[in-house]
């Protein structure tokens, strides 16, 4: 029986970190999904509109409260996430807000303070013009472990950015 309470006292600390750590995987997974469908919707909003492709008007950048901006698409499909409002950045690059003399999109960027990113110039202007959508979440794990002051696990910051073609 003493043998026994050592193998408990020793391993019931390993099983809860362990448990603790799949569970913060998993919400990293989550987190990565969501992010990864919530920029490539706002990118084809941007592409598409409200409607079809054949429209002549684009949605607006933003800002991020507007349910019909890009922005706002990208924010309402991370709303799911703790936190995404204050740990959101979006940074938009559409021909909407304006196009440079070299053919590259315009961009603003909404949210918290986020990195900004330099969209690339499409290989085919002026014909086409290349909207670009990014969006950066700052993940802070759901259950943080420390050791005394340290955290095991850092907060970490997700990007993910998708451009796609506009018909100039």
């Amino acid at each position: 029986d003493g043998q026994s309470l050592i193998e408990t006292a020793v391993f019931l600390p390993l099983l809860i970190l362990l448990i603790a750590y799949a569970i913060d995987f998993g919400y990293f997974f989550f987190v990565a999904v969501n992010l990864a469908t919530a920029t490539r919707g706002a990118a084809e909003y941007s592409v598409q509109g409200y409607n079809a492709p054949g429209q002549t008007s684009l949605p607006p950048a933003g800002p991020m409260s507007n349910s019909a901006s890009i922005a706002g698409l990208a924010s309402a499909d991370l709303a799911g996430l703790a936190s995404y409002a204050t740990a959101t950045s979006v940074q938009v690059c559409t021909k909407q807000i304006g196009v440079t003399s070299n053919g590259v999109a315009e961009c603003t960027a909404y949210g918290s303070s986020g990195g900004s990113y330099t969209p690339a110039r499409d290989p085919e202007a002026p014909t086409f013009v290349l909207q670009r959508v990014d969006v950066t979440y700052t993940v802070q794990p759901p259950i943080p472990l420390h050791f005394f002051s340290l955290p095991l696990l850092p907060a970490l910051n997700f990007h993910r950015q998708v451009s796609m073609r506009a018909l100039d």
